[in-house]
């Protein structure tokens, strides 16, 4: 049962047989999910018990602190002295309640923070008003949840199953819980390959950090990858979550693998950092898609206010969506080149490559990143990869440290072919990368081939008249650009005020112009303006002139420069419409085909 995690977790779920009745089921996970870390726990445990109940008896008393001595024998992060286990408590039923609260209240400090997170003892008296705590406790004492039957990984998937279930039940989002696992699978590796010569040396030790950490689900895998490029490697984990029960798992999940219980905060990322002045090796994330920051609109604006020496220098998105603010925080805590650099994958919707006009708080942020050479690559994911949107999704990869070919350059890889259609649908989640695919989009990644010229070839078969070209274009296809590819520079055309109107006085320096005439042109950055006005403006309204008053404020050259990226236009593969003669052949045999259908019926 152990092995496959679905049953297990779909055992584990049968409980809510139980609370049927007495609990509604948007309830049922705040119940089966602190049951299930505590039964984790308490088999965790197990084999150390004796020489932690011996130690405590010998150094209760003895004014040493206990969280310096205790955990050395238990061989985790964290201990209880209770004489209590869960299959323990059945031994004594009318005691049960107390004798539970009792078992907790015995726990290490940040174990016991897991459950006053999850408000455990007001699900224990909940249940034992109902007549329910003991057949709750008998179910889980049942299970067993050791290391050696369940490993961590399989605990990781057990957890995210579990809470996808709640969130089914509850009609949340699970999507705001956990990511795809082969989506954090793929983020990893992209992130690992760039750090290969590193990650080779013996003991080598690199810290990696999740400002939205739900229950962990990135930290675990990266972790996991990490052991199986390195073993001696040694990953130390931080992370921030916000939803009270994702962060008690998360936590619990790391003092299972012996990290650091501290280095799991809870809060807002955006208005409470938890790790002020910290940096890191790694970071990765995916935050809420397309979620407002108005909640914590006054501390993020205080933040912004100190320039670059806060998080948030480059400028401000739109408050309908704070996806960019969650980049920038993670660009902060980029290590300096000179210490190492950092490496940074987070996952976005569409929204980040193009929303907002140049001067935008958007394309302000995107100007920063592109013109620091931050962004090594994006990856275009497929559609309805995600457990709560079937919307476009993209991996955006960002290096401080960028090898000598990718400097001043950026990759986009569009895999969004790369996927197999799942037999059954997880919410909007239709489709997965299998490991194979995520092989082949890291391939693709680390050779950094310029542009796919087979793709070119596909076109001009099709231009060409082909039906059946000889060669489909390839699943997985990488572009490479300048930085400055992606920018341009918006410039104001005014144009002279026709006969007989009026219009206000200009400001200082300016012309008199038509303000019903008044257009504006983008300029490709690195293009000379006059130019592009003989050559695109002028042949066609030739009294129009570059209102030069309105200038950037940044370089002072005239017009508003901008960056956006527009993932499909470089990806487009033109397929003309068939010839007519082939069209008018198909309906005459489709017509011939209804006359003989037709005798049949008169017939």
């Amino acid at each position: 049962m152990a092995q496959n995690f679905s049953e297990l977790a779909n055992f584990i779920w049968s409980v809510a047989d139980l609370l049927r009745g007495d609990y509604k089921q948007a309830d049922y996970g705040k119940v089966i999910l602190p049951f299930t870390l505590l039964r984790r726990l308490d088999c965790v445990l197990t084999d150390t018990k004796k020489d932690v109940l011996a130690e405590y008896e010998k150094k209760k008393n003895s004014g040493i602190n206990l969280d310096l001595i205790l955990p050395r024998k238990s061989k985790q992060s964290f201990y209880n002295v209770s004489p209590f286990t869960v299959p323990g408590l059945l031994d004594d039923p009318p005691n049960i309640r107390h004798n539970l609260i009792a078992y907790i209240g015995d726990f290490s400090a940040d174990a016991r923070d897991v459950f006053e997170r999850f408000k455990f003892t007001d699900r224990v008296a909940e249940l034992d008003e109902n007549d329910l705590l003991y057949l709750v406790a008998q179910k889980f004492a049942e299970i067993d949840l050791h290391p050696s039957v369940v490993p961590n990984e399989t605990m990781g998937l057990v957890f995210e199953e579990l809470i996808r279930k709640f969130s089914e039940a509850s009609n949340e989002t699970a999507g705001e819980h956990f990511t795809p696992r082969e989506v954090i699978k793929l983020i990893v590796h992209c992130l690992f390959a760039g750090d290969d010569e590193a990650l080779s040396k013996p003991g080598i030790i690199r810290s990696l950090y999740d400002p939205t950490a739900g229950t962990g689900g990135m930290l675990s895998v990266a972790d996991n990858e990490i052991a199986g490029i390195n073993s001696s490697a040694k990953l130390v984990l931080f992370g921030q979550e916000l939803n009270p029960e994702s962060y008690a798992i998360c936590k619990a999940d790391m003092l299972i693998k012996g990290q650091d219980p501290k280095n799991i905060v809870m809060g807002n990322t955006l208005s409470a950092d938890g790790f002020i002045g910290q940096k890191f090796d790694y970071m990765l994330s995916n935050p809420p898609f397309g979620v407002d920051w108005k909640k914590v609109q006054a501390a993020v604006k205080a933040e912004s206010e100190k320039g670059f020496a806060g998080r948030f220098g480059p400028g401000l998105p739109r408050i309908s969506d704070g996806s960019l603010l969650f980049l920038m925080h993670l660009v902060s805590k980029m290590r300096q080149a000179s210490e190492g650099g950092s490496r940074v994958g987070i996952v976005l919707n569409g929204s980040p490559l193009f929303t907002g006009d140049a001067g935008s708080g958007e394309s302000e942020i995107r100007r920063y990143l592109l013109e620091n050479d931050l962004v090594e690559a994006i990856i275009a994911l497929p559609n309805d990869l995600f457990y709560n949107t079937g919307i476009a999704t993209y991996i955006w990869l960002l290096d401080n440290t960028k090898k000598p070919e990718r400097k001043g350059r950026v990759q986009l890889i569009d895999a969004t072919r790369m996927y197999e259609k799942r037999r059954k649908s997880l919410g909007s989640k239709r489709v997965e990368i299998t490991d194979e695919q995520i092989a082949e989009i890291v391939k693709v990644y680390s050779e950094f081939k310029p542009d796919a010229t087979f793709t070119l070839e596909y076109q001009e078969s099709v231009k060409n008249g082909d039906e059946k070209p000889e060669q489909e274009p390839p699943r997985c296809v990488s572009k490479v650009f300048e930085n400055t590819f992606f920018g341009y520079r918006k410039v104001t055309v005014d144009r002279p005020l026709a006969p007989g109107k009026t219009a206000k006085k200009p400001k200082k320096g300016e012309k008199l112009y038509d303000p019903e005439l008044r257009d504006t042109e983008n300029v490709p950055l690195g293009e000379d303006i006059k130019a592009y006005m003989q050559r695109e403006v002028l042949p066609h309204v030739e009294d129009a002139w570059v209102n030069e008053t309105i200038r950037d404020e940044h370089d002072g050259q005239p017009g508003k420069v901008g960056y956006e990226i527009n993932f499909n236009r470089y990806f487009y593969v033109y397929k003309p419409p068939r010839a007519p003669e082939v069209i008018a052949a198909e309906i005459k045999k489709m017509e011939e085909r209804f006359i003989e259908l037709m005798k049949g019926v008169v017939a």
